[in-house]
């Protein structure tokens, strides 16, 4: 990005680690090992993916209405796009690693195909995280963090725009670590060199 404020800033070099480690994590992979699952019940490399851009592009359609109605009205910044008290203790909450308390089923409505291809998800996956980077850079300039959306999951809570956006970071990363994860497993299983230690954006190595 251009000159922008540190906070706006450091928010789309975390996407753009996002970004260098889930091309990271498919790079080499083969059909047969994206889409090894290592019982019924847990998802492939390609489904984590799936899952993301899923997920993305619902909380991006939640988000678009009120960052384009706040930018007609001219809400602009007045601080730092930061989460509020309880949007923060979500988003730290999906940080990776997984932790057990927080173990829970994918709402039904960004639940990850079954066994899409990989090449499929991967492309699907990147281009919606595309699409959040985007939005990033769209309304940088507008009141993200006292601007509120409607959370597309828990119906009459709302979040500041700047929470959505830590959120879909914090998410990506979780199931990005999780992708790792099975990835491993699979090449374990397989009898693959594993894959190049991981990149800080997921946390594990």
């Amino acid at each position: 990005m251009t000159t922008c404020p540190d906070d706006i800033a450091s928010l789309d070099a975390a996407y753009e680690a996002i970004d260098r480690d889930a091309r990271m994590v498919v790079a080499a992979l083969s059909e047969a090992l994206g889409t090894w699952r290592a019982a019924p019940d847990t998802w492939t490399v390609a489904e984590c993916l799936d899952h993301l851009a899923t997920g993305n592009r619902v909380y991006l359609e939640a988000m678009r209405p009120a960052a384009e109605r706040a930018a007609a009205e001219g809400r602009t910044r007045r601080g730092p796009a930061r989460p509020g008290l309880v949007g923060g203790w979500f988003a730290r909450s999906l940080e990776p690693p997984a932790r057990r308390l927080f173990k829970t089923k994918a709402p039904r409505k960004i639940r990850p195909r079954v066994s899409p291809p990989l090449g499929d998800a991967a492309a699907t996956f990147l281009a919606s995280h595309d699409e959040v980077r985007a939005f990033l850079r769209q309304f940088a300039a507008i009141d993200l963090t006292g601007v509120t959306f409607p959370n597309p999951f828990v119906g009459g809570v709302r979040f500041g725009l700047a929470t959505g956006l830590h959120v879909l970071a914090a998410h990506e990363r979780r199931h990005l670590w999780q992708a790792w994860n099975v990835r491993r497993a699979a090449e374990e299983a397989a009898g693959v060199a594993p894959a190049t230690p991981l990149t800080p954006s997921t946390g594990h190595g």
